[in-house]
Parts: C-alpha cells; sequence; structure tokens
C-alpha cells in the first residue's frame, strides 16, 4: 500500500523500503479508521484487511497520511 501510495503521490518522497513499508502500515490503519468511521460513526483504530477493498482502502489512507506528513514537514522547515 505504501510503494502504491508513493507511486500515485505527486512529488519525490524519500524514504527507502523501511519508510514505504511503515507508510502502508500507517496507511492500512488510517484507512481502516476513516472507512470504520464513515460506515458506523464511531472511530475505532483496526486495519482493513487483506482483500482488495481493504488494500484499496490502506492506499487511500496512505495517500492521506503522506499529505499530512509532508504539510507539516513542509511548513516546519520554512521556519
Amino acid at each position: 500500500a505504501g510503494a502504491i501510495a508513493k507511486a500515485l503521490f505527486p512529488g519525490h518522497q524519500g524514504g527507502g523500503i523501511l519508510g514505504t513499508m511503515i507508510l502502508g502500515i500507517v496507511g492500512a490503519f488510517v484507512g481502516g479508521s476513516l472507512f470504520s468511521f464513515l460506515t458506523t460513526g464511531t472511530i475505532a483504530l483496526t486495519s482493513a484487511g487483506l482483500s482488495l477493498g481493504g488494500i484499496l482502502v490502506a492506499v487511500l489512507g496512505a495517500i492521506v497520511a503522506l499529505f499530512i506528513y509532508y504539510a507539516v514537514t513542509r511548513r516546519s522547515a520554512s521556519y
């Protein structure tokens, strides 16, 4: 999920294989939690599971995690 998100997200992302793996794991939890919130109305820290839908949710969560990470690091780097 992390590798797919890095391929879809515009711009250059560093981090190597370890960063990509961590991004995929974080993305699965972010995506699973967002999916849980949208379907049930409650926030639960869950993973999306290993299915086609779960992979799509994990990729979307990883893209959100990438966006947040780069928004925070760009803001702190400008000071």
